[in-house]
């Protein structure tokens, strides 16, 4: 499996999972599908949505991280300055919380649908917590 289907409320995405560069998240967050969650604004990283997940684990450590994630490239945080996260960016983003700059394991890749990118950060934005679902296709 090569390709997932995101489902954000009513937009639907594909991604391609960054198994070269970060072999164990993808290889970890692919035994959690399907995944479904609470998509969120985010409150200091720009223009990106985020699933909290507290002190849920994936057993792995940063790969291929980065704190400059462009649009549809999705990062696990696995945690320890803040919580456990996936962080969605739709536009310019400089991951962080409210201890500073971060910086995310870049598991998945937004193929398809990136037209709906905006669309998602003004929907999640305005319009409040959107279910985010996370499928093998």
């Amino acid at each position: 499996m090569e390709k997932i289907r995101i489902t954000v409320g009513p937009l639907t995405f594909v991604a391609s999972f960054e198994e070269q560069d970060a072999p164990q998240t993808v290889a970890a967050f692919k035994q959690l599908l399907p995944y479904r969650q609470k998509l969120i604004h985010a409150r200091w990283s720009g223009e990106a949505a985020w699933v909290p997940l507290g002190d849920a684990e994936l057993g792995v450590k940063f790969e291929n991280h980065t704190s400059h994630p462009a649009p549809g490239e999705l990062l696990w945080y696995p945690g320890g300055y803040s919580e456990t996260e996936i962080l969605f960016p739709y536009g310019g983003t400089c991951f962080a919380s409210k201890l500073g700059q971060l910086a995310g394991n870049h598991f998945l890749t937004v193929i398809e649908g990136r037209e709906q990118l905006r669309e998602m950060g003004r929907l999640v934005l305005w319009e409040g917590a959107q279910d985010i679902l996370f499928e093998a296709l």
